[in-house]
């Protein structure tokens, strides 16, 4: 008896077999963070922004040459350090990632992006603020938050024409962004009118102020402001008491974390502490932005720190320039997205020729009753 043969796709619904489906093609994406040590709380904070945006992409089928496109996300820890900064950066290049949201600090972002560069692999960071970064002459680097010159000028400014104090004393953790937003910071006060009786320096890993702090209790500043991160401004703020210091307390956006009130814990009192975001969200977005943070806290289990959005935005953006290039390719997609104009949750993503954000908006806070509590958001 001679057997009759069925078309495939009929033999495949015969048996309860569907048609295998078009294979996607795989992106790479790199993100880079502080994954380990003492900031590893702002990394995670970042590294769950990026994975919230490559899982809401890979949800939408994105169609990029034809093809749909899974993207798979590369995380790399750099624990805030240079060196490892760069190690992490030539692996993802190795990897031959199409482009990298990272790194967090400007102390890793600035060594790493000459790697990025030399390979021409796109490179947006979510929080980086050192003004060195996008001043090197690199087409291929942008960030997508204010830099130090309007973050440490602004809260300059709102230092002595708002607080209206006259001594201020300045420390900073000479890292590439502690240093940066310190002097910004001291330059932009001294300008509207505010004297800086004294200047201290510290490190990244430091845990002891006393002697520092000491020397500048003598001088009796009103403010001292901290250029460095939560992790080092919590214990300096319990020093601060200790030594009896009534003073106002103000630093950048890495101190500027729900974490920091922990850190501080009851050193901390209501109003005393004043930070500035390298960011805003105004009125129309804050509905979208609540529930993008509620959405955050049921997938991960804990609170937005501080950039999440911002790297969920910078990721967005990244891939809106590839999919109006339609190609994964570097080279194709770069020029595009240096003058994308992505609608994201944080506002606008649009860059300036150095790849700077253009209208960066920064928040100011304070702390009461243990939280942070926005003040105003400015441009």
């Amino acid at each position: 008896m001679k057997v009759k043969l069925l078309p495939l796709a009929v033999a495949a619904a015969v048996v309860g077999f569907a048609a295998p489906a078009a294979a996607e093609k795989v992106v790479k994406l790199g993100h880079v963070a502080p994954l380990t040590g003492a900031i590893a709380h702002l990394g995670k904070d970042n590294e769950f922004g990026a994975k919230m945006a490559i899982d809401d992409l890979n949800a939408k089928k994105v169609k990029i040459g034809g093809e749909v496109v899974k993207f798979e996300l590369l995380s790399e820890d750099d624990a805030g350090d240079p060196k490892q900064g760069t190690a992490a950066a030539q692996k993802l290049v190795d990897a031959r990632v199409a482009g990298v949201i990272g790194h967090l600090n400007s102390g890793t972002t600035i060594p790493a992006s000459k790697i990025y560069h030399d390979a021409g692999v796109p490179q947006i960071s979510p929080s980086a603020t050192n003004p060195k970064y996008t001043k090197q002459g690199f087409e291929n680097v942008f960030r997508v938050v204010a830099h130090d010159g309007l973050l440490g000028g602004a809260l300059g400014r709102y230092a002595a024409n708002k607080l209206k104090v006259k001594s201020i004393a300045v420390i900073d953790d000479r890292t590439a962004y502690g240093q940066g937003v310190a002097d910004e910071f001291a330059k932009a006060a001294k300008a509207a009118g505010a004297k800086v009786v004294g200047r201290e320096y510290t490190n990244d890993k430091a845990t002891d102020f006393n002697a520092i702090l000491t020397k500048l209790k003598g001088k009796k500043p009103e403010l001292v402001f901290f250029g460095g991160m939560d992790a080092v401004a919590g214990p300096m703020l319990r020093q601060l008491r200790q030594l009896g210091m009534d003073v106002k307390f103000m630093g950048g956006d890495g101190i500027c974390s729900p974490k920091l009130a922990e850190l501080a814990g009851a050193a901390m009192k209501d109003g005393q502490v004043i930070c500035a975001e390298a960011g805003g969200i105004d009125t129309a977005l804050e509905a979208p932005m609540n529930q993008w943070r509620k959405r955050f806290k049921d997938k991960f289990g804990t609170d937005v720190q501080i950039y999440a959005p911002y790297v969920y935005d910078a990721t967005m953006a990244m891939v809106a320039a590839m999919q109006k290039a339609d190609s994964t390719d570097p080279k194709k997609y770069l020029p595009v997205l240096k003058k994308v104009e992505y609608k994201g949750l944080t506002g606008t993503i649009a860059f300036d020729k150095s790849g700077d954000i253009r209208n960066g908006a920064l928040t100011l806070y304070t702390y009461k009753g243990g939280k942070r509590e926005k003040m105003m958001v400015t441009k």
